[in-house]
């Protein structure tokens, strides 16, 4: 008995020594030593030298001076990888590449060939009327109840709002309590509809965006205000202007611009896309630099050219660009914006 016991101990602690200390112990030195730049998670530093992030995992960039990754369903958490799932008659996803897709379409053909229609949806935004109707933004709220509220929950300034409304409407508040027993103390949520219902009557051809100021003591501050025009008027309602003008022919935007990946981690984008992003890049750094943009421009296509490869060394697929290591290249040469 004990001589079949002591093998299996014997087993156990020579087995346990080779998977747990000998084969993992092995594979850290081979990877320190031949591989220490991938072992360590493909980490690149910034040009202080700091650490800025895995060139294997998209991380978000949103000033204008920068190129952009794709849209990503895990707001680029590397420990919540996933995909929207959602298909393509889903509202939600027409929405989300709808918003996209505003302030940057241009015109395919026509007067207007190669313009923006950010303007224009600005200009019909502010007629206020959608299929023959008044009152866009209440149009919108009935018709994508579920928009209007996340509209309310993405933010708690945008919240906050809401609730002060409610204190001051209350007869609208108790007329929505008795249309809807179901809920009789309604959360600012719940009032989505109500609240754009009132909005879109008191100020046609209007819509509210978070404003951040920053005050005399350097602190910053957070209010919602009034607009006629800017990028959330472009992106919000350009389906509503699109549904509006169907005739109108509009330039194709690369697939990946508009569209997530499986994992929302992709650190790639096609050339097309940076090709795309381009002039706004440079016309950005330009800008900043005070230089010509023409120039600007040419030098950010050798980066982009440089950065440029497509899998199998080249033989196969199109070709992408690695969007934090050409952001960092793009620092290393012009600074940081």
């Amino acid at each position: 008995m004990m001589r079949y016991l002591s093998k299996s101990v014997l087993l156990l602690v020579f087995g346990v020594a080779i998977t747990c200390v000998i084969y993992p112990l092995v594979l850290w030195v081979i990877g320190q030593t031949l591989f220490p730049f991938q072992s360590n998670g493909s980490m690149l530093r910034g040009p202080d030298g700091k650490y800025l992030g895995s060139k294997l995992i998209a991380q978000p960039f949103t000033k204008d001076e920068y190129f952009q990754p794709r849209p990503s369903a895990a707001s680029y958490d590397a420990s919540a990888s996933a995909s929207s799932s959602l298909a393509a008659s889903n509202y939600g996803l027409r929405d989300r590449v709808a918003r996209s897709l505003g302030p940057v379409v241009k015109y395919k053909s026509g007067p207007k060939a190669g313009e923006l229609v950010a303007p224009d949806v600005e200009s019909w935004f502010s007629a206020d009327k959608y299929q023959g109707k008044s009152g866009i933004v209440a149009q919108w709220a009935v018709s994508h109840n579920s928009l209007a509220q996340a509209w309310v929950k993405t933010d708690t300034t945008h919240s906050d709002y809401v609730d002060a409304w409610a204190k001051a409407n209350t007869q609208l508040v108790a007329q929505f309590i008795k249309d809807n027993p179901a809920t009789p103390e309604p959360k600012a949520p719940d009032l989505a509809v109500v609240f754009f219902k009132d909005f879109s009557e008191k100020n046609p051809g209007k819509f509210l965006s978070a404003v951040t100021k920053t005050g005399e003591d350097g602190k910053s501050s957070t209010t919602i205000e009034t607009i006629d025009s800017g990028s959330d008027i472009q992106s919000t309602f350009f389906l509503m202007w699109r549904e509006d003008h169907p005739d109108a022919e509009l330039l194709d935007v690369p697939g990946d611009y508009v569209t997530a990946s499986a994992s929302g981690l992709d650190p790639h984008i096609t050339l097309e896309n940076a090709e795309f992003q381009l002039e706004r890049v440079a016309s950005k750094r330009a800008e900043d630099l005070k230089r010509d943009p023409a120039q600007v421009k040419k030098e950010i296509e050798v980066i982009l050219q440089q950065n440029a490869s497509a899998p199998w060394f080249g033989l196969a697929g199109d070709k992408f660009v690695n969007v934090l290591e050409v952001n960092l290249e793009l620092d290393k040469k012009y600074g940081k914006p």
